[in-house]
């Protein structure tokens, strides 16, 4: 009788966390949702930041769930979030104020500042990561220049699901994926950029050891063990960065085939490498060079995805109007077809607000009707969202000197199935859509692998084909999708 594993995913999204405990025959894998809680970020004083303690509770409730239901004899755990954000740690441990957010807009200026100090074109040569307002660089160097005091009195500089395993386990450690969405790792040396960081003024002894997809990190702490009633199970480092989990999860036989879309709040759109590609036509396309499950390069490009979407959405709901996902939907399909068209990665649509205003106004200043339905709203974002993606995997092309003839979309988006068609008809490429839990999917591969019961990262992909289903999406209607494309194109070059 072949071994049962139960292996348990924390995965902690843009408005919500869940714990997904995996059970795993050695063929295929079932999923069960233990637990779901809140992940909103706090403003507090105009800052936005994390609730990190209440989220601690919420994953101990998520063990906790797990042993009252039977489920006690777990073999890993593993946790994975979004890159860039950090907790400070003083010289006893203790945490230092709370994280912020990466939405928060304390790195507004930045910029100009980091590259008084750093070349743009050696921080990227260094680096091999993209320029985003949000990354820990500029998040660090806005503390420094303000005086900010955590930063000064910080002994210790843990990542969001660094910080939580060190929580659960009391060890400290920094798991490669999520430190090379920093841009402050040399993606070549695998070590800090310390030259860089010198340069900027940024201390380089709060960073701790990097340590790999895989690894483990240590075990339940024993007084956290008695709490929760279970045993000291090991927590493993798995990929961290919840992009680099999703990808994981890819079922595609041959990396160099494929071109992958983890698709939620944000599209990061790429494909996998086996060094990190710094030309300089990369640095000109915005690509970025992050790290993967099996120490590969993640070359990829972050679109603002769904995001446009959810905010347009609480924005009716504050107007005491909530449609369900599939009525916005079906009201989009019956909108007009590239009526307007919009660059989704505009800074206009960066942060939280009136979404549909936006886009309204974006439409006027470039000449466009203005759409006023819901639907014409939403169809506009799709169609916009879906030439986006055109225009990266040109530019993939264009620097990796390679065709890639299908798309594999992962993550909560392929449950927008006319997107997913959108991006068929608008790549004049095939789709495969699924699974939409690739991210937890991801991180229970990686800690598959740990455990001894998955061969490799190609093996654990062979396990994801052979345990959820797979959507196709064929092109069609190219004729129109290419006219429309050109008038894409025309819009944003006006803006």
């Amino acid at each position: 009788m072949a071994t049962l594993y139960k292996f348990l995913a924390f995965d902690l999204g843009a408005s919500s966390g869940r714990a997904i405990l995996a059970k795993f025959d050695g063929e295929k894998l079932t999923l069960e949702e233990k637990h779901r809680f809140a992940n909103d970020p706090v403003n507090i004083n105009g800052c936005l930041h994390w609730d990190v303690l209440r989220l601690f509770f919420e994953i101990k409730q998520g063990i906790l769930k797990c042993a009252n239901s039977g489920d006690r004899d777990i073999d890993c755990i593993g946790i994975d979030t979004w890159g860039v954000d950090y907790g400070l740690l003083d010289k006893d441990d203790k945490l230092l104020g709370n994280p912020y957010h990466y939405r928060d807009t304390r790195t507004e200026g930045m910029y100009e500042e980091a590259f008084k100090l750093v070349p743009k074109e050696d921080m990227f040569k260094q680096t091999g990561i993209a320029f985003n307002w949000f990354n820990t660089v500029f998040q660090l160097l806005s503390a420094k220049l303000s005086g900010d005091a955590a930063l000064k009195e910080a002994k210790t500089l843990l990542f969001m699901p660094d910080l939580l395993n060190f929580f659960l386990t009391g060890v400290k450690k920094t798991e490669y994926t999520i430190a090379s969405t920093s841009q402050m790792f040399d993606s070549a040396k695998h070590e800090w950029a310390y030259d860089m960081l010198d340069k900027l003024g940024i201390p380089s002894d709060i960073f701790t050891d990097v340590i790999y997809p895989g690894e483990t990190v240590g075990t339940l702490r024993p007084e956290l063990a008695e709490e929760l009633g279970v045993a000291e199970i090991p927590v493993i480092a798995v990929a961290s960065h919840d992009t680099g989990s999703a990808v994981a999860a890819v079922p595609a036989a041959d990396k160099n085939d494929f071109i992958y879309i983890s698709s939620g709040t944000w599209s990061l759109m790429g494909v996998e490498l086996d060094k990190p590609n710094t030309s300089d036509k990369a640095m000109r396309y915005n690509f970025t060079n992050e790290g993967g499950a099996g120490k590969t390069i993640r070359f990829l490009k972050s679109i603002m995805g769904l995001w446009l979407i959810q905010e347009s959405r609480r924005q009716w709901d504050r107007e005491g109007t909530l449609l369900s996902f599939d009525e916005l939907e079906r009201q989009a399909r019956e909108a007009e077809p590239f009526a307007s068209l919009i660059d989704p990665d505009h800074p206009s649509f960066q942060t939280p607000g009136n979404m549909p205003k936006r886009i309204r106004e974006f439409c006027k200043k470039t000449g466009q009707k203005a759409p006023q339905t819901k639907g014409e709203v939403i169809r506009c974002i799709a169609e916009s969202l879906s030439f986006r993606y055109r225009s990266t995997i040109e530019g993939m092309e264009a620097v990796t000197g390679r065709r890639y003839d299908m798309i594999n979309i992962v993550g909560g988006g392929i449950k927008d199935k006319m997107i997913c068609q959108f991006t068929a008809n608008a790549t004049k490429r095939a789709v495969n859509a699924g699974p939409a839990e690739a991210t937890s999917i991801g991180n229970i591969i990686v800690q598959g692998i740990a455990a001894g019961a998955v061969k490799d990262l190609s093996e654990g992909r062979r396990i994801v084909k052979n345990s959820f289903d797979i959507a196709e999406y064929l092109p069609q209607d190219g004729e129109a999708w290419d006219c429309a494309y050109e008038k894409w194109k025309s819009v944003i070059s006006k803006i």
